[in-house]
């Protein structure tokens, strides 16, 4: 898959420079266009401003668009150190209106989200990346809190079980796959996987030009979200790959899940897909 068409999906101030810079670099790599939009559906004053004083509503506005033109000079300014000003766009909230992240982003190859945001008056920027995996068909990339790194990843952990989602997440990644110096896929559990009879998915990846080593780790009374990013620092994976919700988004919401730790946990960047 060639990533030509990006968007990056606002989730606060506080991550949104490191999704930016992210998204930047990926653009230069695979000569791409970049979108940003900021806001995930209505606006808070839609959806809870209703029992405000005119006082108060007038001086949420005021921050909220003082964020707004914040975060455009803070874009603007990166994308044209990058020299990508004439292939980069900022879609303002009021341009936005009700368009929900997930059914933009069907019109885009892939979908880059920063750390969610927990602080008090960010509520209405933060977007959902795992609902947008689940509602809009596309991949999405997730990218820390405060991550920087000076090129892309060239080494890639894969998290494979075989299942749905992970061979999904693995299809819709083999345009970042391919050609990079090592791909690590692991498996967890009580025991390795027996190779199946038709070479399974390691002689899949070597098709495609990928050598890819098999690592297996027992989870040994931790979670496995903890398993993956450990298992990332130990090869030295700078990307993770892996499935979304394999389960029910109301059992991962009511419970939580893989999915649901790895994003507020992870380390590195994620890759998924639903």
């Amino acid at each position: 898959m060639s990533f030509r068409n990006l968007l990056l999906a606002y989730s606060g101030e506080a991550a949104f420079a490191a999704s930016l810079a992210h998204s930047i670099k990926l653009a230069q790599h695979y000569d791409a266009w970049l979108t940003v939009i900021m806001r995930n559906g209505r606006s808070f004053f839609d959806r809870f401003g209703a029992g405000l004083s005119a006082a108060l509503r007038d001086q949420l506005r005021r921050a909220e668009k003082s964020d707004t033109l914040t975060a455009i000079a803070q874009f603007e300014t990166a994308v044209r150190a990058a020299g990508l000003a004439d292939r980069a766009r900022f879609i303002p909230p009021e341009e936005l209106c009700d368009i929900l992240p997930s059914e933009l982003a069907r019109h885009y190859d892939l979908v880059i989200t920063g750390f969610q945001s927990d602080l008090v008056g960010e509520e209405h920027h933060v977007v959902s990346p795992d609902l947008i995996a689940l509602r809009s068909g596309r991949p999405v990339l997730i990218v820390p809190e405060n991550y920087s790194a000076p090129v892309l990843a060239d080494h890639v952990l894969v998290a494979w079980d075989g299942k749905r989602a992970a061979a999904r997440a693995l299809g819709d990644a083999m345009g970042i796959i391919e050609g990079k110096r090592k791909v690590t896929l692991l498996t967890v559990g009580g025991r390795a996987p027996q190779t199946p009879i038709d070479g399974g998915i390691l002689r899949h990846l070597e098709r495609h030009g990928i050598a890819a080593d098999h690592l297996h780790r027992s989870a040994k009374g931790r979670s496995i979200a903890a398993v993956i990013e450990d298992a990332a620092d130990e090869v030295g994976a700078k990307l993770i790959v892996m499935g979304a919700y394999e389960h029910s988004k109301f059992s991962q919401d009511l419970f939580g899940g893989v999915t649901h730790e790895v994003l507020k946990t992870t380390r590195v960047p994620v890759f998924m897909s639903h």
